[in-house]
């Protein structure tokens, strides 16, 4: 990884906590919720961590991982449904990437 990931959310399955970032508080209320609901159900579901980051041109990241002593994860399983999250919710990650480059990177968006 060459740059630094800029977090958005993420949620914690070993301390039952959800993280937002407060830089992207003017995302629409019904989007953190929907964040909320998908960060909460992927550790629910699979265990460990689990964020959504925006690299630093804008493309978003899903990743997760697990305390090393954690023989309940399954990292087959996490890749799976990171795989299936990136298909279901393409669209809210395509918007998130364009909310990225227009608000924080300044970019021109040419229609």
């Amino acid at each position: 990884m060459a740059g630094k990931n800029t977090v958005l959310c993420g949620a914690n399955a070993y301390e039952m906590k959800y993280y937002f970032n407060e830089q992207f508080d003017s995302i629409p209320e019904s989007i953190k919720n929907e964040l909320h609901i998908l960060c909460v159900l992927f550790t629910e579901e699979v265990g460990g961590v689990f964020t959504i980051a925006f690299e630093e041109d804008g493309n978003i990241v899903l990743e997760t991982n697990a305390d090393d002593d954690d023989i309940y994860y399954d990292e087959v399983s996490s890749g799976l449904m990171i795989a299936q999250v990136r298909r279901h919710r393409q669209e809210l990650f395509e918007a998130l990437q364009l909310y990225y480059k227009v608000f924080v990177l300044k970019e021109e968006i040419q229609m």
